[in-house]
């Protein structure tokens, strides 16, 4: 899961060659003015003398630091992650971005009470996390029903192992 801007081409190829590199879906949100039915919509995120205030740049391990590193993302109380001036933040505080991990989740819950007219947006790949993909894991199921009940017994896999009845 990723996010990244149609105008920054740096940005766009390098997310784009990370999703096509992950095996399994990827989704990736693009976003993207539209003369006609948006826009404008995300200027304060494309405009170079807004955007460097407005874009959170996500770089895997590191501490998300924004705004010409004037600005960060820490927790604060109940936990909650709020935006502070990095100066009077304690590094410890500071929230480290982890696409593998945990932590995104807390980075993504923050997302959807944004403001894009008012708060910064991350862009970056959020979540790369490596799982079975269906086909290997169906394969796999496969192999596994037919080694314990012979080749050609699919007919018996109903009626074998965990079964119940329902009166």
């Amino acid at each position: 899961m990723a996010r990244t801007m149609d105008n920054d081409r740096q940005h766009l190829t390098q997310v784009l060659r990370q999703a096509a590199a992950h095996r399994g879906a990827a989704f990736v949100e693009i976003y993207q003015n539209c003369n006609v039915f948006n826009d404008g919509a995300f200027d304060l995120l494309r405009e170079k003398q807004q955007g460097t205030h407005n874009q959170i740049r996500l770089d895997d391990g590191e501490p998300i630091v924004f705004d010409e590193g004037s600005r960060c993302v820490s927790v604060g109380e109940n936990g909650r992650l709020v935006i502070t001036e990095t100066a009077s933040t304690p590094p410890e505080a500071i929230v480290a971005h982890d696409a593998q991990g945990q932590a995104v989740a807390r980075v993504r819950a923050r997302a959807p009470v944004a403001r894009p007219e008012r708060d910064p947006r991350a862009s970056a790949v959020f979540r790369e996390v490596e799982r079975p993909v269906y086909g290997e894991a169906m394969t796999a199921q496969i192999e596994h029903a037919v080694e314990r009940l012979g080749p050609g017994s699919l007919d018996k896999l109903p009626h074998s192992g965990d079964t119940w009845t329902v009166s």
